[in-house]
């Protein structure tokens, strides 16, 4: 999966997601580069906690850190939304949907397709991936010239044009206790240095699930997350190629005409 992974996480910082026991045992996020790691390996220092601080973080541009990260036992990937070349900058945006029961994956489809039809009235188009557990990412390829903070901006008003529109369906309430039934949208995700499931990321939950990318065709008809999974996803990759590969290409997209209306 490398040539369709790797491409993904050129030049952008890497947090470990270590699991040294297997993934039923104890597990640890790890931002600092180890002490170990040979000279081979790719590091970008980054400042943190408001410049009092600086981290080095893996950069996983090539196989071998790649094989590397894996022997540490990082069962997922989990990268910025920016590049090192402008740190500041995501160059997409995500909108993260999460049923919280009774809500089924099924609602979050649902919600997912009217987030399609809201991007659309501003021109913008999303590209679909699985989380890889009960979630739903959607992706949104933008300029990097917008700060973190626009970007948070820019999906949380959709996300609450959404919830006006539909309050029994899907919500932006922090609270669990208070999501019940409902999808929430979490805007949140889009802060710097927040990271979730990378596309083509593994998963630690039996069956090995893969966030995989999907056509919003597949989304319209229905599918089922766990058939997306470490022996299934490579040969669909290899069948359909990167869905996401237009993430590369479709920089152009601006956030002005939702950041206007913030």
């Amino acid at each position: 999966m490398a040539p369709y992974l790797l491409p993904h996480l050129h030049n952008r910082p890497f947090t470990l997601v270590r699991y040294p026991e297997g993934i039923e045992g104890e597990f640890f996020y790890q931002k600092e580069c180890p002490e170990h790691a040979p000279d081979w390996v790719q590091r970008i220092p980054v400042a943190v906690d408001g410049g009092s601080k600086q981290i080095n973080f893996v950069l996983c541009n090539d196989l071998p850190t790649l094989v590397w990260l894996a022997n540490l036992g990082c069962v997922e990937v989990h990268a910025w939304a920016s590049r090192s070349e402008k740190l500041e900058n995501p160059d997409f945006a995500v909108f993260d949907l999460d049923p919280a029961p009774p809500a089924t994956f099924r609602d979050v489809m649902e919600v997912a397709l009217l987030i399609r039809g809201i991007l659309a009235e501003f021109g913008l188009q999303g590209y679909p991936k699985t989380s890889g557990a009960t979630g739903f990412h959607i992706n949104v390829p933008i300029q990097p010239v917008y700060s973190f903070e626009q970007v948070r901006l820019a999906v949380q008003y959709v996300a609450r044009l959404l919830v006006r529109a539909y309050p029994q369906r899907c919500t932006v309430e922090r609270s669990v206790s208070k999501r019940q039934g409902k999808v929430y949208i979490d805007y949140l995700q889009n802060g710097r240095a927040k990271t979730m499931a990378f596309v083509y990321s593994l998963r630690p939950h039996p069956g090995a699930p893969v966030s995989t990318p999907v056509t919003w065709e597949e989304v319209e008809h229905g599918i089922e997350p766990a058939s997306f999974n470490i022996r299934s996803v490579p040969r669909r990759v290899g069948k359909l190629g990167d869905l996401f590969a237009p993430l590369h290409q479709e920089s152009a997209q601006g956030l002005a005409p939702i950041l206007k209306l913030c």
